[in-house]
This record gives C-alpha cells, structure tokens and sequence, in this order.
C-alpha cells in the first residue's frame, strides 16, 4: 500500500545463519562421533541419539527461518533434545574415553535460538541449563566445562542483546516512517485547504458581516468553521506519548484574517498546545472578537496579542471601540445573557485558565485570556476565574 513503511528486519540474517548452522553442527556431531565409534562402549547409544538429532533437524529446520515461525513450545522441545544427548553420552560411552558429548556443538544453537526469539534474558536461562547438564555429564567442574559453560552464557547475552536493539531501531524507524508519510500528507491538504476552502470561508465571513442580517449569521458559522479547519490543518498527529497539538499562531491568526480591522501580533515559533485546548482558546478569542463587531462601535479596531511564557500562554484581545459601562458584564450575566460568560470565561475556566476583562467608556475595551501549560490546564479544572 501507498505510504507505508517497507518491512524491514536487521535480525533475518541472523535466522538464516542459525539454520545453517543445526545443519552443520548436527553433521559435525555425527563425524566426530564416527571418528571416535571403537572407543564407544554401546556405540548403539550414540546411532539412535544422532539419528533422532538429525532427523529433528531436517524435520525443524523452517521453524528457525524466522521469528514467527519459531515458537516457544518448538524452542523448550529443541532444548531438552540437547540436554537429552548431553545426559546420555556416559551411556554411550561410561568409561568417558571420548571427550565431545554426543550433541557437540549442535546444542548451542538451541540457546542461540532461544535468545534469538526471546531476547538475552530467556538466553542466557538456556545457557544456564545447558551448562547444568554439562556439570552433571562432566560429574565435576572441570576448567573445559566451566569454559564451555561461560562461553555459551556469553554468546546468548551478545545475540539476544543485539537483537533487541535491533528490534527496538526497526520499531522507532517505521515510526520516523510513518511520521513523514503523515506530516507530508498532511502539508498537502493543508496547501490545499489554505488555497481554496479556508478562502472562501473567510470571504463569507467578512461578507456576511458587512451585510448584515441573517447574512451575519451566516458569516459567523463560516468562521467557525474557518477556525475548526485551521485547528485541524495546523495539528501535530503523533508527539510523543501525547494528544495530537496544533499551532495556536495559526488559529489566531486566521481569526485575525476574518476581519478587516483586525490586527495579530505573537511569536514567531510555534506555540504548539493540544489540539481540543488550542481550539477552545481559539474558540474564546473568536467570542472576544464578534463582542468587539457587536458593541465596540462599526470603527473600532482590534488587536489580538500572543504570549508564550515558560508556565502560561497569555492571549489579549484589544479594541479601541466605546468600552464597557461598569457593571455592565455582571447585569448582562443576571439577564441571562451570557455571551461572554459562557462563551469566554466558561471555556477558559474549562481548560483550567481564567477570562479576565479591562475597560473604561470611551477608552475601548482589554481582554486577558490566561492558559497555565502544567497542572490545570487542559483538563477541566476549575481555577476559580
């Protein structure tokens, strides 16, 4: 399909490195057995072992191609047919003239599987068990045993660490992959949408606010929907660990753009909140805004204002227009109108911020919109604004 990643796998080799390896070790096993069958006391022993050795071998050998086709239970069974082979070699051999077990080196690769699959933890208990039962073969710790021991202990801690790393860089790559193919799509309907709908809504916005009448309130649905598209063309799809964010710059500045006296000043990096509280402030900054249209006067200007400080987003909407009568905003709250209540400090009281309003008749009209980035925020807790 289109834009998704290429399977990608550092540990396939490794698979089919092990594969060949059982082949081979399982007939090494049988040569050094046949080069040492005289000195073998019941050489009948060692036949039957070797015989079911390679035909497990031939018979399991897709099961070692790859990792989902190796299974746990196939891994405990390839185990115990090591351990088996190490158990019986003083019965083929009870005077211990021949060195080698019976296996050889074939049951290390039953540990490099195991660690190959489970990672370095679940392959070194392997070694371990291996090991044990070279103790008991051996019946003392020799220097040759404790050897042996230690570098299988060693081989399954180094495979199965490098596999896990390799798994992990596999997993953070189809990531980064999957995070370009989104953000690059994302930049194309969003050069898009700039280019075509965010135009026209914005145009029937100023338009329908110029006309008047049930025309206004046409305008103000296309500017909402301006700004829902703005929040969602400008979100970040994949942090890390977290929501999806948008740039609040973006929202305001579309909100800016709906009117023609309306100016936007703010930083010049991105201010990046989550996407529902982003919204939400963009949301109250609109509310602030069609205030100003309604009650300011039809020749006031405004201007909106962006802070990003280290523990807060501050956003001050700004009007030149008649002002506020004092008293004004409580006695509209006890009429029932709660336009700027609802609209305003309900949201930002939502989000764990607060709405606070600055004006004098004649002398226009501040509002304080405060967004804290740590504890409250963004999860509806009230802060007493």
């Amino acid at each position: 399909m289109a834009g998704e990643p290429a399977s990608i796998t550092v540990e396939q080799p490794m698979w089919r490195a092990l594969s060949a390896y059982r082949l081979l070790a399982a007939g090494y096993a049988w040569v050094l057995f046949l080069l040492a069958y005289g000195d073998y006391a019941r050489p009948w022993v060692g036949v039957g072992y070797l015989g079911v050795l390679m035909l497990w071998t031939a018979v399991t050998f897709r099961a070692v191609s790859s990792a989902e086709r190796c299974r746990p239970a196939f891994l405990a069974a390839d185990v115990v047919l090591g351990v088996t082979g190490i158990l019986l070699s003083p019965a083929a051999d009870p005077p211990d003239v021949v060195g080698p077990t019976l296996p050889s080196i074939w049951v290390a690769g039953s540990v490099l599987a195991v660690s190959l699959k489970g990672g370095w933890r679940l392959g070194l208990a392997a070694a371990v068990v291996v090991g044990a039962a070279n103790l008991v073969e051996d019946g003392e710790l020799s220097g040759v045993t404790l050897q042996n021991a230690v570098l299988v202990c060693v081989a399954a801690i180094t495979i199965g660490y490098v596999v896990e790393v390799a798994r992990a860089s596999e997993r953070t790559l189809a990531k980064a992959v999957r995070i370009e193919a989104a953000t690059r799509e994302r930049e194309r309907l969003a050069r898009d949408i700039h280019d075509s709908v965010l135009q026209v809504l914005a145009m029937v916005q100023r338009r329908g606010t110029a006309i008047g009448g049930e025309a206004a309130e046409l305008g103000r649905l296309a500017g909402e929907q301006e700004r829902a598209l703005r929040a969602l063309v400008s979100a970040d799809p994949t942090p890390a660990g977290g929501p999806a964010e948008a740039d609040l710059r973006m929202l305001l500045t579309g909100a800016a753009g709906s009117g023609e006296r309306v100016t936007y000043a703010g930083p010049g990096e991105p201010v990046l909140l989550p996407a529902p509280a982003a919204s939400e402030l963009a949301a109250a900054v609109a509310a602030a805004l069609d205030n100003v249209r309604r009650h300011a006067g039809g020749a006031a200007s405004a201007w909106i204002l962006l802070e990003d400080e280290p523990d807060e987003v501050l956003v001050t909407v700004r009007d030149d227009g008649r002002g506020i009568p004092e008293g004004r905003l409580a006695a509209a709250e006890a009429e029932g109108r709660l336009g700027a209540a609802l609209s305003i400090r309900g949201r930002l009281r939502d989000l764990g911020g607060s709405a606070e309003w600055v004006s004098l008749p004649g002398q226009g009209t501040e509002v304080e919109l405060r967004l804290p980035k740590t504890g409250g925020g963004y999860g509806g807790k009230d802060n007493g604004a």
